[in-house]
């Protein structure tokens, strides 16, 4: 991150873009990804700021996440919502943050993210198992022990099995990650 950002300013940014919901939400997954990175010997700040600045772009209508993020497959152009990651990216590049792995995992946290990138696995394994969802409790103590690699794996089998469950496109760079672990 840039000297000049402070996350309060980042919070406030986040917070008047989105729902009282959702920010109760991105609160929640940045907590806990700090608490995971934090348990497997990641920095906590880098993976708290991922998660404060994860869903900025969520509640943006899709005329503006197809401006900050044009689709790059068909499954992008289908469900523009798919979008909000790289459009989150974009904001947060835009507010001052440089730190590349921070940025990949804003972008990753829908896709998923290169296993050499433990911040993006601190952050896709809290959004998809903080406690507000009520899912996945098993794959946050796993992680919450130190079993971050683990838990990742079991995370996108789960959101691959799923989409393929309820007939939902998987996007390439999910298989390309499900594949690939």
């Amino acid at each position: 991150m840039s000297g000049t950002v402070s996350t309060a300013s980042l919070s406030e940014k986040v917070r008047a873009l989105v729902r009282p919901e959702r920010w109760a939400h991105i609160q929640r997954v940045a907590e806990l990804a700090r608490s995971i990175a934090e348990q497997n010997g990641l920095d906590g700040e880098k993976a708290y700021l991922a998660g404060l600045l994860h869903d900025a772009a969520r509640d943006l209508p899709e005329a503006e996440l197809l401006r900050l993020a044009p689709p790059e497959n068909p499954v992008e152009e289908a469900h523009p919502l798919a979008l909000h990651g790289r459009a989150a990216r974009r904001l947060a590049e835009a507010w001052g943050v440089e730190d590349g792995v921070v940025l990949e995992a804003i972008e990753g946290h829908v896709f998923g993210v290169d296993p050499e990138n433990g911040i993006g696995m601190a952050l896709y394994v809290a959004d998809v198992s903080e406690p507000g969802r009520g899912v996945n409790g098993e794959i946050r103590a796993l992680a919450l022990e130190g079993n971050l690699l683990e838990a990742y794996r079991r995370a996108v089998r789960s959101k691959v099995e799923y989409l393929k469950a309820k007939g939902i496109p998987v996007h390439p760079k999910t298989l390309e990650v499900y594949q690939r672990l």
